[in-house]
């Protein structure tokens, strides 16, 4: 099959993969942007998770002011500093500041979540199923259900982008590492809101 420049530069401008990273994604897909997409995806993800074991210590610090009532400051670290000073690099702290004054999380990571938090939750959401008179066994796997959108409401990395509700914070920080090739890692944020203790 031959792909033309123009679906090349067409996928290219959907993903920002390089030019020869979406001619491989489009020839494997047989032309099929969807496929295609989902194709480089994936190869992002595995090469984030090559990635996730490099120490990432330059970055920078991003704040966001919202009307003057709302303060974010985000902590985004990568590799070198070469990266911290990208367009990419630097936008993507400033939709991470962007994101925690809109969604207000309360953790980073689902990890960061203390375990009796977690338990409270789930022992609640058991309760709950027992008393409907759900079946045991299907009663663990809606409790993991319930708790996965629990940590999406409270967990940053989990949290739909809310310029992209299709993808998730983590999904956005892996696409970026494979875009980058260095390994990128939102360290801690903070959010002040006038009024609120």
């Amino acid at each position: 099959m031959t792909i033309s420049v123009d679906d090349i530069k067409k996928l290219r401008e959907l993903t920002g993969a390089g030019m020869m990273k979406a001619k491989e994604a489009l020839v494997e897909a047989d032309g099929n942007f969807d496929k295609a997409q989902e194709l480089l995806r994936k190869a992002g993800a595995v090469s984030a998770a090559k990635k996730a074991d490099r120490e990432a210590r330059n970055g920078l610090i991003e704040a966001y002011v919202h009307g003057g009532k709302i303060g974010v400051l985000v902590e985004v670290n990568c590799e070198t500093d070469f990266v911290a000073r990208t367009d990419d690099f630097k936008t993507f702290a400033r939709d991470i500041a962007l994101q925690v004054a809109a969604t207000t999380p309360e953790y980073l990571r689902p990890e960061d979540v203390p375990a009796d938090v977690v338990e409270k939750e789930r022992d609640f959401h058991k309760n709950e199923l027992a008393s409907q008179n759900k079946p045991a066994e299907m009663i663990d796997k809606i409790v993991e259900g319930k708790l996965a959108k629990f940590y999406e409401g409270i967990c940053l990395t989990k949290q739909p982008f809310v310029k992209d509700p299709d993808k998730t914070i983590e999904n956005l920080t892996t696409e970026l590492i494979g875009k980058l090739g260095e390994n990128i890692v939102i360290r801690r944020f903070e959010r002040i809101e006038l009024g609120q203790l």
